[in-house]
């Protein structure tokens, strides 16, 4: 099974899947993890409550999600959510017309020429105590204390032409996301044997590669290799994990640790509203200040202590700021 394969292709309802779901999540979780699994015997009936409690989890993660907005100039101004994310309206465009994502799907069949993209943005909020001017009464005042919010990493997950879909493939990446948690637990587990470095390695170099296919909590490099590298990187790894042999008591650990952190889905990967009321700079107000605009804010974090405010956009590409051409750029001063 090829793990860019999307195990959500229908209309999932908590709770009521069809046994091809429930199996080809089961595969999907061995080949995201230890492909060696299937030697232990019964590894079907382990995984199957706590692949289910997973996709439950998932599903109602990625639906509860906030409505899609409206991402142009004029919803800039009119949403205090994009004005905390950005600093202007042009930057945002400017943001969406550089990511890589985003430009990968405009650029092939299903996005060239499409009129309005959905895809859920992502960007990491980080909050600073400072001394700063305030304006108290009517007196400018130096050194007050204040709060500011700043949000970085700026990116776009699953553009699709369709909202459906858009958020069909981020409940793919949210169980993907699992299963680099259960493989990092492994990755890191101390087991006595004389190859363990060895499989640590290839475990590691699996677990980087299944996180470029996730949640993607930090900001895509624009080095990094496309699915189709990657799928043929992972291949090579599962190949040579299964020519290792196995050890009995070894792999039924793994399988325990798989188990179990499916099984504490909730616990691994969850949402949170964050209620902010910012004033001019980002500077955080009370919430009786005329200065400052209320919103509330989802942020979704991990057991590993990532977090990331999300929020479903709707991005007309027409709107959006030519990029130059460096090379052409270039060319002009030769």
């Amino acid at each position: 099974m090829k793990l860019f394969q999307s195990i959500f292709g229908g209309r999932e309802a908590i709770g009521r899947y069809p046994e091809s779901l429930i199996e080809m999540a089961i595969e999907r979780t061995v080949d995201g993890t230890d492909p060696r699994l299937r030697l232990v015997p019964g590894y079907r009936k382990r995984l199957r409550e706590p692949v289910i409690h997973a996709i439950d989890h998932v599903v109602a993660l990625v639906d509860g999600i906030p409505a899609t907005v409206a991402a142009g100039l004029g919803d800039y101004r009119n949403d205090p959510r994009l004005s905390a994310l950005f600093a202007s309206g042009e930057e945002m465009l400017q943001v969406f017309a550089r990511d890589r994502a985003f430009l990968e799907y405009l650029a092939g069949n299903e996005g060239r020429g499409a009129e309005r993209v959905t895809a859920l943005l992502m960007a990491r909020r980080e909050e600073r105590h400072i001394l700063g001017m305030d304006l108290v009464g009517d007196q400018v005042r130096r050194d007050v204390a204040q709060v500011t919010v700043s949000f970085s990493g700026h990116h776009l997950l699953e553009p699709r032409t369709i909202e459906e879909e858009c958020r069909r493939f981020l409940k793919r990446r949210a169980f993907d996301h699992l299963l680099t948690l259960a493989l990092t637990q492994i990755a890191e587990a101390r087991v006595e044997r004389a190859d363990l470095t060895r499989q640590r390695d290839l475990l590691q170099r699996q677990l980087r590669n299944l996180k470029r296919g996730t949640l993607s909590f930090d900001q895509p490099d624009p080095d990094d290799p496309d699915a189709a590298g990657i799928q043929a990187e992972l291949d090579a790894v599962s190949r040579q994990l299964q020519a290792l042999g196995a050890d009995a008591g070894l792999l039924k650990a793994h399988l325990e640790i798989v188990g179990e952190r499916l099984a504490e889905a909730e616990r691994q990967v969850w949402s949170e509203d964050i209620a902010l009321c910012l004033g001019p700079m980002n500077v955080r107000r009370d919430p009786d200040d005329p200065t400052g605009h209320l919103m509330v804010l989802h942020e979704l974090r991990t057991a590993r202590g990532a977090h990331a405010v999300v929020l479903p956009i709707a991005i007309d590409p027409r709107e959006l700021p030519r990029q130059e051409d460096f090379v052409t750029a270039a060319q002009r001063y030769l």
